[in-house]
């Protein structure tokens, strides 16, 4: 190229920018995306078949870290993992100890932890029709990680629908989840059996359409629970949330939206205001609870090729981290304003959004921990509260 046509080209730029300006003076450039320096941990091998470590979840409480899941080996045969550390850096496996033919084989999907004890819901599919063979886990006074027998139809049967996340508070644990009438909840004071909730009134479905729970928190009123409600011939859902005080009796609350369309999937608290995430039509929204109710926080993402959905929420320090995926791959989301502004924070590696991948964020202190799975390679990291201002 002459030096003559590169200045013309130069010329050109300036007045296509400078058009540009003159045609949206009041255009603001997107956020930059926030760069943790994420810092790279090590798993260690868990007793056993050598094999690949999937990695579903994490939490952290009282100074310990957790990290679990499970472990595939090369003929495909799954079993359960869990790791745990004082500081996110430093890790050691956790005994599991199995006692159904299925719980040998789970991989568990869900943890929690109170006063720095764990407890897990894992899952393995079998059976005629295979369906998931549920199943819970509880940490003992020895770190042993132990499968907590119970009745098949606890968990599975004729009306299961699926069993989501897992909450512990100061009253004990909370599995959400949905039944056959609609959402459900199992509840435990100790972790060392649950008890089944369904068809509740307000909770379960009745005439105004049918519910379906995804993600609960504890509160210092009891528990707060998020989900969807998809009205009587209804094509798409509409956000909701429910409180209670002991886990048995709910009252229910319609989460406001533009177009009456979305579902709030996650939900954590930050600085005592419970924030909740979940898709909406044109990408995510975010809602408040005020005194005076559910409140609009703000929207972020867009629209992917693929069904959204909400995969992580924690509070970080002040902040919120969330985990969206869109169909195409997994996104990591921050804001330093209870929800109502958002920008992406990058990962240290992609991660595809397809049924065999997964993105989990969890944080305590001074620190926030992050696990992944592509499909083929499972890894973890940690990066600094200041490193979220970068």
């Amino acid at each position: 190229m002459s030096r003559r046509m590169g200045a013309v080209l130069g010329v050109v730029a300036v007045l296509v920018a400078a058009c540009q300006a003159a045609a949206c003076p009041d255009c603001e450039e997107p956020p930059r995306p926030v760069r943790p320096a994420w810092q790279s941990v090590v798993l260690p091998d868990t007793p056993g078949v050598p094999g690949r470590p999937v990695l579903r979840d994490a939490t952290a409480c009282a100074g310990r870290w957790y990290v679990v899941g499970g472990v595939v080996d090369l003929a495909g045969e799954t079993r359960p993992a869990a790791w745990s550390s004082p500081d996110a850096m430093s890790w050691v496996p956790l005994p599991t100890a199995p006692v159904t033919f299925y719980g040998r084989q789970h991989v568990l999907s869900a943890a929690a932890c109170r006063d720095g004890r764990l407890a897990a819901v894992g899952a393995k599919s079998g059976g005629a029709h295979g369906n998931p063979r549920t199943g819970t886990w509880r940490q003992a006074s020895d770190g042993t990680l132990h499968e907590v027998d119970a009745p098949f139809e606890r968990y599975a049967g004729p009306r299961a629908v699926n069993v989501a996340r897992l909450a512990a508070g100061p009253q004990g644990w909370l599995i959400a989840g949905t039944r056959i009438d609609g959402a459900a909840v199992w509840i435990s004071p100790d972790a060392a059996g649950f008890a089944l909730v369904e068809g509740a009134p307000e909770l379960a479905g009745d005439e105004r359409g049918r519910t379906a729970a995804y993600d609960a928190v504890a509160v210092p009123s009891g528990w707060l629970m998020v989900g969807a409600l998809l009205p009587p011939g209804g094509t798409a859902q509409a956000p909701l949330a429910w409180s209670s005080a002991d886990g048995r009796s709910w009252q229910r609350a319609a989460l406001p939206v533009v177009d009456g369309r979305g579902q709030a999937q996650r939900v954590t608290v930050l600085g005592g205001v419970p924030v909740a995430v979940g898709p909406v039509r044109a990408g995510f929204g975010s809602w408040r609870l005020t005194p005076q109710g559910w409140r609009p926080a703000g929207g972020f993402g867009a629209a992917g090729p693929g069904v959204a959905s909400a995969a992580g929420l924690v509070a970080v320090g002040q902040r919120l981290v969330a985990v969206t995926r869109d169909g195409d791959r997994h996104a990591l989301w921050l804001s330093v304003d209870v929800g109502e502004s958002w920008r992406v924070m990058t990962m240290p590696q992609p991660v595809p959004d397809s049924g065999d991948t997964a993105v989990a964020v969890t944080s305590t202190g001074d620190r926030l921990l992050l696990v992944t799975d592509d499909g083929k390679t499972s890894r973890a990291w940690w990066a600094g509260v200041s490193d979220l201002d970068r």
